[in-house]
């Protein structure tokens, strides 16, 4: 069984370590000090489960277990963390427990049962409603950039993946517009079969001399063609139409 152990303390830590030393089949094969070290620890480990703190600077424990379900194959999360007033939000994000610390070597011993039945039976972990991420995940030759949603401008879909157009660029993500749409509904609003906008970035709608409606944003280089059954929708999300 392979290991990720993610958490900001190093005693913390090494008190995992020295417990996990009484399992002869774990393997710690990698540790992080935040949620975004414990993504890349997992894309290139591929651990079975992940021990992860919540209280982490930077991306928390929570947010990095709403990345690792899309990570294939899917690791389990196993939270270890001081306090108790995140067990519900555990729930909604798959994990398959949820340890007090200071962890007692019984109840990590139940949770490691716990993976090995999880692994064996090779089947999704139990879906929640978990809240919408604060960044999406984009992969770079190895290694994850993080990309805060307020940052993104708009969303793009291009064959398999979804071009992200934010303040610092362009980054592909290996996820479906519709997921996206379904995850972010507040936030994005469609404007094509292809094409989710920032609902702040609208600017304005403007019909061509073709009659086709395109929209304007605060931050785009080019107006967005807008398809005609997405118009309606639009209205109230703009200045001028």
């Amino acid at each position: 069984m392979k290991l990720v152990i993610a958490d900001d303390e190093p005693l913390a830590r090494e008190r995992l370590r020295s417990l996990l030393a009484e399992h002869a089949d774990a393997e710690v094969v990698a540790e992080a000090e935040n949620g975004l070290e414990a993504l890349q620890a997992c894309s290139q480990h591929h651990p079975d489960v992940v021990l992860l703190d919540i209280a982490m600077p930077g991306v928390d424990g929570l947010e990095t277990a709403r990345h690792l379900a899309a990570f294939e194959p899917r690791p389990a999360v196993v939270f270890c963390t001081a306090y108790d007033v995140h067990a519900l939000s555990a729930f909604e994000v798959a994990a398959l427990d949820y340890l007090m610390k200071p962890i007692r070597p019984e109840r990590l011993a139940a949770a490691l049962e716990r993976v090995r039945l999880f692994s064996a039976a090779r089947g999704p972990a139990p879906e929640g409603r978990a809240a919408p991420r604060a960044h999406l995940c984009a992969r770079l030759r190895g290694s994850l950039r993080l990309i805060p949603i307020e940052e993104v401008h708009y969303l793009q879909a291009e064959e398999k993946y979804v071009v992200v157009h934010h303040a610092h660029g362009e980054d592909l993500i290996e996820e479906s517009l519709k997921s996206l749409e379904d995850e972010f509904g507040e936030r994005f609003v469609r404007i094509h079969r292809n094409c989710l906008v920032a609902r702040h970035e609208l600017v304005e709608l403007r019909r061509g001399g073709d009659g086709r409606v395109h929209a304007h944003l605060r931050h785009g280089k080019e107006p967005l063609e807008v398809s005609r059954r997405c118009v309606p929708a639009l209205r109230d999300s703009v200045r001028h139409f």
